[in-house]
């Protein structure tokens, strides 16, 4: 399993239920056994990352349009982290603009990928993080 512990850790940052019903059932099916957490929000984000009380995530997989707390503003506040900044960001959001694009990776994010309408193609999405990230990446310890 390329040096991961036997449960990779995910914090997924969304507010849409629907969202976060597909992406979770999506990750059951993954081959790398995963615990998943949610926060719903950017601000709920980033009090979860630095709760020391809880094992910190071995990725996370964030939405941009978030009440309280952009994405874009949970990705430059885990960036200025030095305890947050390796972990490995997967922005899964409805934007596809260029300019979101461009600031996304400004600041650091790892891959930037737009939630396709149909749940197939979300559901295949999710799967490919997952093939990627968790199957074939090595993860900062």
């Amino acid at each position: 399993m390329n040096g991961h512990p036997e449960l990779v850790h995910i914090l997924l940052v969304e507010d849409s239920l629907a969202d976060i019903e597909l992406t979770l059932e999506a990750l059951q099916g993954a081959k790398v056994a995963n615990e998943v957490t949610v926060a719903r929000d950017g601000a709920a984000a980033i009090a979860r990352l630095r709760d020391r009380a809880q094992r910190r995530p071995d990725m996370v997989i964030l939405d941009l349009n978030l009440p309280r707390m952009t994405g874009h503003e949970v990705l430059a506040r885990m960036r200025e982290d030095e305890l947050l900044r390796r972990i490995p960001v997967a922005v899964l959001t409805t934007s596809s603009a260029e300019s979101d694009v461009a600031k996304t990776y400004d600041l650091g994010a790892n891959c930037f990928l737009t939630k396709p309408v149909d749940i197939d193609e979300f559901v295949h999405v999710v799967q490919s993080i997952d093939d990627f990230w968790l199957g074939l990446v090595r993860l900062p310890q």
